[in-house]
């Protein structure tokens, strides 16, 4: 029941995995330094996870690209732990129209 698109972020190749629990799109600390984000100015934040309380900085990405779609400035929370992938939030998928259909997920701009 997972879905596991490719893209990139700000011109950088990303693996992501569609959270739709995830108010942001969510980014491990390591992955962050890889994708040359600028963590210099952003805020510091609590964000309540399945695990507990984790601290978190919040930026905004400039491009998020998904197939052949490209969406500016996506809100992201940039989290202390590593991930195996970028989490797909909502700060992304509330500009799709969602569909399900058995294993095929299929997003339309709104």
């Amino acid at each position: 029941g997972h879905f596991m698109p490719e893209g990139a972020i700000n011109g950088h190749t990303a693996r992501f995995m569609v959270d739709t629990g995830a108010t942001l799109v969510a980014i491990g600390r390591d992955e962050a330094a890889r994708l040359g984000l600028d963590l210099s100015s952003a805020s510091k934040g609590i964000s309540q996870t399945a695990n507990g309380p984790v601290p978190v900085q919040i930026v905004v990405l400039d491009r998020v690209r998904v197939g052949g779609v490209e969406i500016h400035n996506v809100g992201a929370a940039i989290v202390p732990q590593s991930m195996p992938f970028v989490l797909l939030g909502n700060s992304f998928l509330s500009r799709f129209q969602m569909r399900r259909d058995n294993d095929v997920m299929q997003l339309t701009l709104k």
